[in-house]
């Protein structure tokens, strides 16, 4: 899908900002990615005019990042540490349960992930990129259900999901 007005023109003050257009990828994949709540290949398009590459570059520089999702995920993108310290401290567990919990759930798409950088409050997930630690499976899954509940809610990449 295309920027919407609004984002398309937050999109052309972003390329302004930088003395390089291609340096504005990764912002604009966040801001195309808070907007649809994908990647997609409509906007890795449009994105790659906007900065003057071609398409595959974008692809190339979005598919590096594993924040970037290159497919329809749910409203809701659960990313469970299990690296070393979450490994240790119940991340694959948590991990287990919410892939269970959630796997007929289109609106929650959960993923393992190497490390969140959260070692101090393993184990350690991401709701839409915020932050939860210290996590039982049942805290979890709770934070989660807060989310659907929209108790709580994510700014995503770029701040937001925009219109």
């Amino acid at each position: 899908m295309a920027f919407t007005s609004k984002n398309l023109e937050r999109a052309r003050t972003i390329v302004a900002s930088y003395p390089r257009p291609k340096s504005a990828v990764l912002p604009l994949a966040h801001l195309a990615q808070d907007q649809d709540g994908w990647l997609s290949p409509e906007a890795m398009r449009e994105i790659a005019v906007m900065t003057g590459i071609e398409p595959a570059e974008v692809l190339g520089t979005c598919s590096f990042y594993t924040m970037f999702k290159r497919d329809p995920v749910g409203r809701l993108v659960v990313s469970v540490c299990t690296n070393v310290t979450c490994l240790v401290t119940g991340g694959p567990e948590v991990l287990e349960h919410l892939v269970d919990r959630y796997s007929d759930d289109d609106e929650v798409f959960v993923e393992e992930v190497e490390c969140l950088a959260s070692c101090d409050g393993a184990p350690a997930m991401q709701v839409n990129y915020e932050f939860h630690d210290g996590l039982t499976t049942a805290s979890a899954e709770g934070i989660i259900e807060a989310y659907k509940r929209g108790e709580l809610v994510a700014r995503g990449t770029s701040g937001g999901r925009l219109e």
